[in-house]
């Protein structure tokens, strides 16, 4: 003699396990699908940062030869590192590399990061620019005629625009 509360307990409790059955597979199949993305997404990340690595540290070092001339700078992941991980600033003087940034001076510092927002700036222009500070500004003649490079700034048809001027070299 069968028990028809059991066999119909057991249809229900079989029905619910095929129904959690599929709603596992299903379950696996979006995880799976996830997992795809985000590993594209990884990869389109870090593609997008080597291309952005790549134009900042061009235009790094081209600003940066242009402001020192005979200097250069590059931006790099450290020694066993990845890019990802994080980037280090590295200078030459000619053609020796500085081993650490405390080797140049204030202005050079400031004129590094200065190359540094502007290489940004090119890689993702914005609509206005305010940089509040400048490296020298004087009226003093002594500073014309002992500077290697002066930058002038004058207004050209109501457009600012600025000037380099390298210095002669005295004999």
């Amino acid at each position: 003699m069968v028990n028809k509360k059991v066999m119909t307990m057991f249809e229900k409790a079989e029905d619910e396990y095929n129904d959690l059955m599929s709603k596992k597979s299903i379950i696996e199949n979006d995880k799976s699908k996830i997992k795809k993305v985000i590993e594209e997404l990884d990869e389109k990340k870090k593609e997008t940062l080597k291309v952005t690595l790549v134009k900042v540290n061009r235009d790094f070092g081209s600003i940066f030869s242009t402001l020192l001339l005979g200097m250069m700078a590059k931006l790099e992941p450290p020694e066993g590192c990845s890019l990802l991980d994080r980037l280090e600033v590295c200078v030459a003087f000619g053609s020796v590399w500085k081993q650490s940034l405390s080797d140049l001076s204030g202005g050079q510092r400031s004129l590094l990061a200065l190359s540094l927002i502007l290489a940004l700036l090119l890689f993702k222009p914005a609509p206005l620019y305010i940089l509040d500070e400048f490296i020298v500004v004087s009226l003093k003649e002594g500073m014309f005629n002992n500077a290697n490079v002066l930058f002038r700034t004058k207004f050209v048809d109501g457009v600012s625009t600025v000037q380099r001027t390298v210095a002669k070299q005295s004999k």
